[in-house]
């Protein structure tokens, strides 16, 4: 038995590759995802936005060559992250509401919880930009798009203490 094991170690060995292999995946159109926003601090949005850039960029370039229209991406908001969709918080929030803009113009859909806008904020339709969509509950929306079959991500943004 030793022999045997001696002989498969062996030749793991030889045939090993003396580095990571990089594998190409065979994304499929249409590409579809939601994304739930859900954070402690409406900073948190920038980098969150980096998640959906990410999926912009690496389907939008080669090997992919994808268009915005093979792309469905619908975020939904429900957090503290909440208040940066109201317009009358756009200086505060400056650069991350361009980033939101320029997303919105590559198809990107954003979604806001009108319970939380109304009950937590005090926040009406009127008082979102023209690329926010209200939604009855953040909740059921996002179960809504997943058995629409879009895949589910929350992006997890971390404070590094040191």
């Amino acid at each position: 038995m030793k022999v045997i094991l001696s002989l498969i170690l062996l030749f793991s060995f030889l045939f090993a590759q003396p580095h990571g292999k990089f594998l190409q995946t065979p994304y499929e159109r249409p590409f579809k995802v939601v994304y739930e926003l859900f954070f402690d601090h409406p900073e948190k949005l920038r980098p969150a936005l980096g998640w959906i850039s990410n999926v912009l960029f690496v389907l939008t370039n080669p090997p992919y060559n994808f268009s915005p229209d093979d792309i469905e991406i619908v975020v939904v908001s429900h957090g503290r992250e909440l208040p940066v969709f109201a317009m009358k918080n756009r200086s505060q929030y400056q650069d991350i509401v361009e980033r939101l803009e320029s997303l919105s113009m590559y198809g990107v859909k954003f979604k806001v919880c009108k319970m939380a806008a109304e009950q937590i904020y005090g926040l009406s339709d009127k008082d979102f930009y023209p690329f926010v969509e209200l939604v009855p509950s953040a909740i059921t929306d996002i179960i809504h798009w997943q058995l629409k079959g879009y895949a589910l991500m929350i992006p997890q943004v971390l404070e590094i203490r040191r």
